[in-house]
């Protein structure tokens, strides 16, 4: 069956979307239909979206997590008890983006000018944190997350996907706020990031701690990808050399947690090793927000995301 060649309009959508780092364009022979044409737009305006989160030159992302008060830790309200003040910080520091939830996004979005981190939404609160869990776990997102998230001008918004030993029903959760949260996704063009995260039992971690297992990791990363997700915000694995199989089984672009707090040349040796693997970036919360100097360590990590810098090289910016 032969195929009518396409219009000149799909070709110009082809053309510039060829431009676009995240869009992988259709066969040569894709016919042009009211479900491709709207299929190129809906990937387009995604990809408007992520423009504002990737650097344009290095097409890749550091994202400044500073949402944990969400999840009612007290450990983790550490460097961000003074949250504007925190924000401000790392405004001046100059990440690619900031995540925040509904409450305090504002911090970051009545700063006026163009050049100022791009929002990442946090959709979904949980109570799975605690060095003792309590009875009844649960995962809720916001309600009407999208529309929220729009109206805060936010580039992407972020759910959690959760593997807890012997806790089937908060993975159930999860699952279903990413099958309500896609489908507005898609009808809005937001792009969805999805943060599979792999837990220890609770009982030998002492509270939340990453599974750094990779046999773990990459069934629930693949499992994101297949729920639908245009970002991935994955768990750093025990062997940072073995991140290309992450990257290999995601698909769509991946950024690496910094998982709990650690040594400083321990963290920008193991963001150095995986950029190299093929992470798209990284996504840091306490590794940056808990540090004594924020906006050195925000600098340091930046150039070795956008610049290529080794730890080391990196490390002088912290002094």
């Amino acid at each position: 069956m032969e195929h009518d060649a396409p219009t000149s309009a799909t070709v110009s959508r082809h053309a510039q979307a060829e431009r676009l780092w995240y869009f992988r364009p259709p066969p040569e022979n894709a016919q042009a239909t009211p479900q491709i044409t709207e299929e190129f737009d809906l990937i387009l305006m995604k990809n408007f979206r992520l423009n504002r989160l990737f650097d344009p030159d290095s097409k890749r992302c550091l994202d400044v997590a500073v949402d944990h008060g969400f999840f009612n830790e007290l450990a983790f309200l550490t460097g961000i008890e003074d949250l504007a003040k925190a924000v401000d910080v790392l405004i001046d520091a100059n990440p690619d983006a900031i995540q925040l939830t509904v409450g305090q996004a504002e911090l970051l979005q009545r700063v006026p000018g163009k050049s100022k981190p791009a929002l990442v939404l946090r959709t979904d609160v949980a109570n799975v944190y605690s060095k003792e869990l309590p009875r009844t776990l649960f995962s809720r997102m916001i309600e009407h997350p999208v529309e929220q998230a729009i109206r805060l001008d936010a580039v992407c918004v972020v759910v959690n996907l959760f593997r807890i030993p012997d806790q089937p029903e908060v993975t159930d959760q999860c699952i279903e706020n990413i099958l309500h949260l896609k489908p507005e996704c898609d009808r809005y063009n937001l792009p969805l990031m999805i943060e599979p995260l792999v837990f220890r039992p609770n009982a030998q971690a002492g509270g939340y701690m990453v599974d750094g297992d990779i046999t773990k990791i990459l069934p629930l990363v693949r499992q994101a990808v297949e729920l639908g997700a245009d970002v991935i915000k994955a768990d750093p694995t025990d062997d940072p050399q073995e991140y290309h199989r992450v990257i290999q089984v995601a698909r769509v672009p991946v950024l690496v947690r910094g998982g709990g707090k650690a040594d400083d040349l321990q963290v920008l040796k193991r963001t150095e090793q995986v950029i190299a693997q093929g992470a798209a970036g990284i996504v840091y919360g306490r590794n940056i927000i808990q540090h004594a100097n924020p906006a050195g360590m925000t600098k340091a990590l930046l150039a070795i995301v956008h610049q290529g810098a080794k730890a080391e090289e990196a490390a002088a910016f912290l002094k």
